[in-house]
């Protein structure tokens, strides 16, 4: 295990990376988060607690996070998860109230949250196993839309709606250009859809506050190219591969690996292709095959043509017999 204090955020080598991004990767929180936790003690390596970030590592052997010994690290993941009104985005709450992690599958193995949900909001909530990505969906410069189906207690003035598609100041706060639409007004209550891109600390509820519009529901309904969709209360629904390269696909361009789970090449071709369904849709007319082919017979609805006909296997019909002449003498006589 090599301990060299350098503070280069290296690339994965022979003289390691940096603690904070190894254990990003690992799934234990943010880099930012791993420092803060460096920084309280809650980490050691090879039986000794850290006291600085500035340490390089090879691998995951001998790091311990709360005493825990950091497992093997998967394959770079995404979930969505429907969070319930009255749940915390955090791991430990002092006070024991319930968070998101607590009834999460245990074969997702240790998550992160992307971003926060105050207790109150409800919605999408994405969930990953790889801190780097969670940094890079959060970060301003990627400017993901998060939208947002908001209850409010007030008249609306739509005027004031449309004035904060050029941004607003609140208390020495800038806040960038949100998309607010009136929804429906029924009596003191009233439905808006906001769009936001920068994700600050309450903002929609700030902006809403600034304008005398009391929040009293907050959904979240969309995160970058991930909607909330059908998913069920509390649910939680792994993000299929092939779709999570494809929407992300400047993240994984640019990621770089880590010691602790190097860089894996994908082939495109070897993903599961979708089933095709050869079975009549309701509805659909049915049309029944001849069980004996015969590329003479008419098409349905035509008349067959005349002249010359010939049976089942290829030979002229036999002519009519001659009846003779009618008239007299004639076996068509009427005599």
């Amino acid at each position: 295990m090599n301990n060299d204090k350098n503070t280069e955020d290296a690339a994965p080598s022979q003289t390691g990376e940096r603690i904070a991004k190894a254990l990003a990767r690992a799934g234990v929180g943010s880099r930012r988060d791993v420092e803060r936790m460096i920084g309280e003690g809650r980490i050691s390596l090879d039986g000794k607690t850290l006291e600085t970030p500035a340490v390089l590592v090879t691998s995951l052997k001998g790091i311990k996070v709360d005493g825990e010994t950091i497992g093997d690290v998967r394959e770079t993941k995404l979930w969505r998860l429907h969070k319930r009104r009255g749940t915390l985005t955090t791991h430990k709450d002092p006070m024991g109230r319930q968070t998101v992690f607590d009834n999460l599958p245990k074969h997702m193995g240790r998550v992160i949250a992307v971003g926060r949900l105050d207790m109150n909001t409800e919605g999408l909530l994405l969930l990953t196993n790889d801190g780097e990505l969670a940094r890079w969906l959060e970060l301003p410069s990627t400017a993901l839309l998060r939208r947002y189906r908001v209850r409010v207690h007030g008249r609306v003035d739509e005027k004031a709606l449309s004035k904060l598609a050029d941004g607003v100041t609140i208390d020495g706060v800038h806040y960038g250009a949100i998309e607010a639409k009136l929804e429906r007004q029924t009596g003191a209550n009233a439905w808006l859809t906001v769009a936001i891109r920068e994700g600050k600390n309450r903002e929609v509820r700030r902006v809403m506050e600034h304008l005398g519009l009391d929040v009293n529901r907050l959904i979240r309904t969309n995160y970058g190219p991930f909607s909330l969709g059908t998913l069920p209360l509390e649910g939680a629904a792994a993000v299929p591969d092939k779709q999570l390269r494809d929407s992300l696909s400047g993240f994984f361009e640019e990621a770089t690996g880590s010691v602790a789970a190097p860089i894996k090449k994908h082939d495109p071709s070897k993903w599961a292709k979708p089933k095709i369904d050869k079975k009549p849709k309701p509805g659909a007319k049915r049309r029944r095959k001849s069980r004996i082919e015969d590329k003479d017979a008419p098409k349905p609805g035509l008349r067959k043509p005349r002249g010359k006909t010939s049976d089942t296997k290829g030979r002229p019909d036999a002519k009519p017999a001659n009846k003779g002449p009618r008239g007299k003498g004639g076996k068509g006589s009427n005599k």
